[in-house]
């Protein structure tokens, strides 16, 4: 039995999972807010009091960079650490890994009908990149050793935003007045998208309904934006998915360079299934192709969206099931 986590800024995903003919089975899953609880071990600890279910292993994809066992979350005020965390628990084959290292395992688990393709080529062998903006912007790598697909985990998420055009510069110059460090989640992110409205709003006062400003004190404002913009109820709101998809292609893109990418590029995360008609438009490709003289190495690369909000739970079981295998997390 395996116990896996996928800890986020706003929820906490707990779920045992059970190998059965080659394939991982989900049994049970929970959510918890995150910042209802002081720390992980608090949230694990109720998890497993209220089952009667001792997992024989453990692996917890954490919304922050993962070092030496230890990480300090992104978008809480925890510091978990491993060994200290596996005591609490009463389960020392216990991991950490970064979330997106997890959604990156999970990727291999997922089936045709978990992806939707924005981008139709033929595959090929090759690396693969996961971005994934949702509280915050995570981004991880696959690389393709020849036979098979080695995860690894980075922080591109929190490099410099690089804008493109007049109108992104001006929102570079908007953030570098709130922020002492304008990066990527700044932009790509739940609030990033309340950030991008903002900055519309003050440039063009007369474009927000009445009311709505209001509206985004009393709700999830990222929520409000992108639901507004969607149903057409909101031009102001449109406007800024607009900008903030555009971006987005172009951030994907730049990963895909970096990464060289061949393989596909996934967009996982809360935000992407949930704006699905404006990455199916054009100006996500367009943001992300447009890289000069790479341009047709770009138009080349598979782009899939994740559609399964279980991929990061399934990738964290995936990497305990691996490393137990492999008897890794036994010396732990």
């Amino acid at each position: 039995m395996i116990l896996a986590g996928d800890i986020g800024g706003t929820n906490t995903r707990l779920a045992y999972f059970q190998a059965q003919n080659g394939h991982l089975q989900l049994i049970s899953e929970r959510v918890f807010p995150s910042r209802n609880y002081s720390e992980l071990a608090d949230i694990v600890t109720r998890f497993l009091d209220d089952t009667s279910t001792r997992p024989e292993v453990a692996c917890f994809g954490i919304a922050g960079p993962v070092h030496n066992g230890r990480v300090e979350v992104s978008n809480l005020p925890w510091v978990i650490e491993q060994s200290r965390l596996a005591k609490q628990i009463q389960l020392p084959a216990t991991l950490l890994i970064n979330d997106l290292e997890a959604n990156a395992w999970g990727i291999r688990a997922l089936n045709a009908r978990d992806l939707i393709t924005l981008n139709r080529v033929v595959p090929s062998n090759g690396n693969q990149a996961v971005i994934a903006p949702g509280t915050g912007l995570g981004e991880a790598g696959l690389f393709w050793d020849g036979a098979q697909h080695l995860v690894f985990a980075c922080e591109g998420g929190h490099a410099d935003f690089a804008p493109q055009g007049e109108l992104q510069i001006e929102l570079l110059r908007f953030l570098a007045k709130r922020f002492d460090h304008v990066s990527y989640e700044r932009v790509l992110s739940g609030p990033g998208l309340v950030n991008v409205y903002q900055f519309l709003r003050e440039k063009n006062r007369d474009e927000e309904p009445t009311g709505f400003a209001a509206q985004l004190e009393n709700t999830d404002p990222a929520a409000a934006i992108s639901c507004s913009a969607l149903d057409g109820s909101n031009r102001l709101a449109e406007r800024a998915l607009d900008l903030w998809v555009s971006v987005y292609g172009a951030e994907a893109g730049n990963l895909a360079l970096k990464t060289m990418a061949t393989g596909g590029v996934f967009l996982a995360g809360g935000i992407s299934p949930k704006i699905l008609p404006q990455l199916t438009g054009p100006a996500f490709m367009r943001a992300f192709a447009n890289k000069g003289r790479l341009r047709p190495l770009l138009e080349g690369i598979p782009v899939q969206v994740v559609m399964n909000d279980k991929t990061g739970l399934l990738g964290a079981a995936c990497c305990a099931a691996s490393k137990a295998m492999n008897g890794k997390l036994a010396a732990l």
